[in-house]
């Protein structure tokens, strides 16, 4: 009988979990990418601060067992837009301390693309970040995945720097600040006129980077060439346009709600919770 009501409490789980997937999935509309699939569980979702180019943006974010979603929010947070998924085993968190103006931050590294976000409260930080590790080492442990190794670096914020960061001229509405793809820094257009190549952000397209950059860049391909393969970079994804572009309509967390978590007693959806959901295990359907 125990059995019976194990095998009854899976398959229970199992349809609510998609059920609960497929409105994440229907929330971005036809601009989304499918999310249903075998095994993949809608682990947590709420809403965060992500630090865009020049400001703070709202964002819906979506754990799942083995990806992280994150979205625009439109009509009051019902829809979402802008879908960005991030494969767990590319993600790297490092936690940042409390600063003046910067509370429950930490960072999210990517190949591609690094980026700070924020929680309303240290009990929401901790819940994300130990939810998404907790994801990102069963995944790790349980496949053929392998971790990421070169991370974007992330960049600095526009209003962190009122100077060239290489020159140090002033920022003016003709100097204009920009952002070097590869360390991160504000620099004004003199200062970053070169284009290199990125590889891990781009095979061929050529990004805007500092002329240090570009100089530390040139002698690495050299010595790459010459036969010399030590030489490391890391990156920040050519997203200017789309940063500048996001529509993030908040700069304060507004109509705010306590995460949503997987509990990890009774396999259902409840509010926020320092339990990290260990199953019940989904049957296997079909094959990685």
């Amino acid at each position: 009988m125990s059995d019976f009501h194990d095998t009854m409490d899976q398959l229970t789980f199992a349809r609510e979990n998609r059920e609960r997937i497929h409105a994440v999935e229907n929330s971005f509309g036809p601009s989304g990418r499918p999310l249903d699939k075998p095994d993949r569980i809608l682990m947590g979702e709420g809403h965060l601060m992500k630090q865009g180019r020049r400001k703070l943006e709202q964002k819906a974010f979506f754990l799942f067992n083995d990806i992280l979603v994150y979205g625009s929010m439109v009509l009051n947070g019902r829809w979402h837009k802008k879908q960005k998924i991030i494969p767990l085993e590319d993600l790297q968190l490092e936690d940042v301390e409390d600063g003046l103006g910067l509370r429950n931050q930490w960072l999210i590294r990517t190949p591609r693309k690094s980026f700070f976000v924020s929680a309303s409260t240290y009990e929401e930080k901790r819940a994300w970040i130990d939810h998404i590790e907790h994801c990102r080492a069963g995944l790790l442990r349980g496949s053929s995945c392998q971790p990421g190794s070169a991370f974007a670096v992330s960049w600095i914020p526009d209003r962190a720097a009122y100077k060239c960061m290489r020159c140090f001229g002033k920022f003016t509405p003709t100097r204009r600040r920009h952002h070097c793809r590869k360390c991160g820094f504000l620099v004004c257009n003199a200062c970053s006129k070169t284009r290199a190549v990125i590889g891990h952000i781009h095979a061929t397209k050529k990004l805007r980077v500092c002329r240090i950059c570009h100089t530390r860049n040139a002698e690495g391909e050299k010595c790459r060439l010459s036969g010399d393969s030590t030489g490391k970079n890391s990156s920040e994804e050519d997203d200017a346009a789309s940063s500048s572009g996001e529509e993030g309509d908040e700069e304060t967390m507004q109509d705010y709600t306590a995460s949503s978590w997987v509990d990890s007693r009774m396999g259902t959806w409840g509010q926020i919770g320092t339990n990290i959901f260990q199953g019940p295990t989904l049957p296997r359907t079909s094959p990685e």
